[in-house]
């Protein structure tokens, strides 16, 4: 017999979490549907459960959902199980709050360098209007360090599965990597070619500018993971294109690591999304190209540990100090650029 559970999922931050945990849980034996939620951090599963219990369905999903940062709290609520316990949330609370203490000088440190660099020539913190490879490199490395890579992560380990079954660990890995960064060169630059078409006023320029600002800003409040009514804000790519993109992971196809490295062009990650209209606004092949592989390349070497190693920030037990503080420097970020360009 079929039963419907609603279970609360902590550990979601952005449209790329829903993604990953429903991909992830629909392969459990008996689930016939999984539907994640990420206004209220909820997921919804369907299935065959035959005599388990609430509390043995819950630890199932935490099992395999785990390795990828997410779990079932204890005191989840079920559609046949409404306990909670107010002590478990409010400790909850009070520990993300406490994690702010060592995130705000984190991140005032990392804009105190990235003035610096400013200085220096080799990044820009305050003109969306004109962000420079170096900024564009920074900015990938700060999406790497976030969950919005969770999804990227996701198809990783999806494909290291299924090519390690022969043994063949080293190869697919370098393919994927390589197909990640040619193809973001190529369709950056086809979006900056597709720019060129259009001759954007003062007027459009400035509403572009402030666009990509909220969106990061977005981006910043949603990894604080303290407001989660800004999570529905969030816009992002259709989920069909990231659920092909895992179905083609588990392809076992010599071009199949190229092919998915190709495909996280396309995948739910506000900060790519932000990056893709830049781009747009360039209006040149080469400069979109340039910006689109720079931001690319700031995400390969956390990429590439995850690739090789066990690396996962998710799974540490600082990941919500991760997350507050590439929050709070993406916030900072876009506030940056906003009241620059509204010249406040």
């Amino acid at each position: 017999m079929t039963k419907k559970y609603t279970f609360h999922l902590s550990g979601m931050h952005c449209n790329a979490c829903v993604l990953l945990t429903e991909n992830v849980t629909s392969e459990l034996p008996g689930i016939i549907s999984a539907k994640s939620n990420l206004s209220d951090q909820s997921i919804e599963i369907e299935g065959d459960f035959g005599s388990k219990t609430d509390e043995e369905v819950a630890a199932e999903l935490t099992a395999v959902l785990k390795p990828h940062g997410y779990t079932v709290p204890a005191n989840s609520t079920s559609a046949n199980n409404s306990t909670n316990t107010s002590d478990g949330v409010t400790n909850s609370a009070r520990n993300k709050w406490s994690e702010f203490k060592i995130a705000i000088p984190i991140a005032l440190g990392f804009a105190i360098l990235f003035m610096l660099l400013q200085k220096l020539g080799i990044v820009n913190w305050v003109d969306a209007t004109e962000i420079s490879y170096g900024t564009a490199f920074i900015i990938g490395i700060v999406a790497s360090l976030s969950s919005c890579m969770a999804v990227v992560g996701g198809l990783l380990l999806s494909m290291s599965a299924t090519f390690a079954k022969e043994n063949d660990k080293v190869k697919p890995q370098i393919m994927f990597h390589a197909g990640r960064l040619v193809s973001f060169f190529v369709l950056g630059g086809v979006i900056g070619a597709i720019g060129s078409a259009f001759t954007l006023s003062a007027t459009a320029t400035f509403v572009l500018s402030i666009l990509i600002g909220l969106v990061m800003l977005i981006l910043g409040i949603n990894l604080l993971d303290v407001f989660h009514w800004t999570k529905k804000l969030q816009p992002s790519m259709p989920k069909f294109l990231g659920k092909h993109a895992f179905g083609i992971a588990k392809l076992n196809h010599t071009l199949t690591p190229l092919i998915v490295g190709i495909a996280t062009f396309f995948l739910p990650c506000g900060f790519t999304q932000s990056m893709q209209l830049y781009t747009l606004s360039t209006g040149s092949f080469l400069a979109g190209a340039l910006t689109m592989f720079s931001f690319a390349l700031g995400t390969l070497p956390i990429l590439a540990l995850v690739s090789f190693s066990s690396f996962s920030i998710r799974n540490s037990s600082r990941s919500g100090i991760f997350f507050k503080t590439a929050g709070l420097i993406v916030i900072m970020f876009a506030l940056f650029n906003i009241f620059n360009i509204i010249n406040i």
